[in-house]
């Protein structure tokens, strides 16, 4: 081989190898540190499916999933850069923005609240909870907010009731079942474990509340500004599970996801798969509809736990969606 040769074929080398590296870089995949409550819900299943089916590996993401013990913790670790980005009731980015935290929601979780208030046995009714003791997520939890709509139109008003909190599910159905408390609003599938205890349902979220979105994931601005990429690939792969999750021809395998990843009954799994499916609570597109946060923000305005404007633009940043 001749010399001009060799540098050609050494040229064409040398382009493969930068093209590869590259091709390379460009794929590399990213990692998310992800907060959510408690070890492991049933809210969270699309997010379960996702790490489950490898949505966000084909997506060039990887998520690195750390517990806190409530939705507000979540968020304040959001707020802190301790992790990227969070689940939990809208609620509370909604307040720790308010507070000036730069955090901002960027994707809705779920568009209904699949809870129930779930009470003893001798309880028959709202009234008889006059003096009571009931769990919620918390003193600003959007569980709370959650019960007095339900409370109200039944003639039970604030101060009628005590109330005391746990973030997670889990503890709160776990509080009711010891006895420590009245009532508790529960989501799947611990309110199928409340039926087979012999609690008594006086009622589901949805009946009471259903013009603003449930949950959300919010993301510190800080972060987001520098790694666009990764969250389109964590908004893509989340996307694609829900669709997945949705199709009844998936149901035996999305159970089998809940029953491996949160320790779920299978007959309580198969329940809590219809009961979601019946609410349509997943929206595949999970876009941030302004007019029901808005609506959410003016609630929470009434009620005094905002300080500034309700403006739902303060809460939504579309920019950091945007691509560059």
């Amino acid at each position: 081989m001749n010399t001009a040769m060799k540098n050609i074929t050494l040229s064409l080398a040398t382009i493969l190898v930068v093209s590869a590296a590259a091709i390379g870089a460009a794929s590399a995949e990213e990692t998310i540190t992800l907060g959510t409550v408690g070890s492991g819900s049933a809210l969270n299943w699309p997010l379960l499916v996702a790490l489950d089916k490898g949505f966000f590996e084909k997506n060039n993401v990887k998520i690195d999933l750390v517990s806190a013990p409530s939705s507000a913790a979540v968020q304040q670790q959001v707020a802190a850069g301790s992790v990227d980005m969070g689940s939990g009731g809208l609620v509370d980015p909604i307040r720790a923005i308010d507070k000036g935290a730069a955090i901002s929601i960027i994707r809705i979780e779920a568009k209904a609240a699949p809870y129930a208030l779930y009470v003893k046995p001798e309880i028959a009714d709202y009234a008889a909870l006059k003096g009571k003791t009931i769990m919620v997520g918390g003193a600003k939890d959007i569980t709370r907010i959650y019960l007095e709509r339900m409370a109200a139109p039944n003639g039970l008003n604030k101060g009628d009731y005590d109330l005391i909190y746990a973030g997670a599910t889990s503890a709160r159905f776990a509080a009711l079942q010891s006895g420590a408390v009245d009532g508790a609003l529960i989501s799947a599938p611990f309110n199928f474990q409340a039926e087979t205890a012999g609690m008594k349902n006086l009622g589901v979220t949805v009946d009471y509340v259903k013009d603003f979105p449930f949950t959300g994931y919010a993301v510190n601005v800080d972060w987001a500004k520098d790694h666009k990429p990764a969250i389109q690939g964590f908004l893509t792969g989340y996307s694609q599970a829900v669709t997945w999750l949705a199709d009844p021809a998936n149901r035996d395998e999305a159970v089998n996801v809940l029953i491996k990843d949160i320790s779920a009954k299978p007959d309580d799994a198969q329940k809590t798969y219809d009961f979601f499916k019946s609410l349509d609570i997943y929206d595949p597109e999970g876009t941030v509809d302004k007019a029901g946060l808005g609506k959410l923000l003016d609630i929470m305005k009434g009620l005094g736990d905002l300080e500034g404007s309700a403006d739902p633009d303060r809460f939504y940043n579309a920019t950091i969606l945007a691509k560059d």
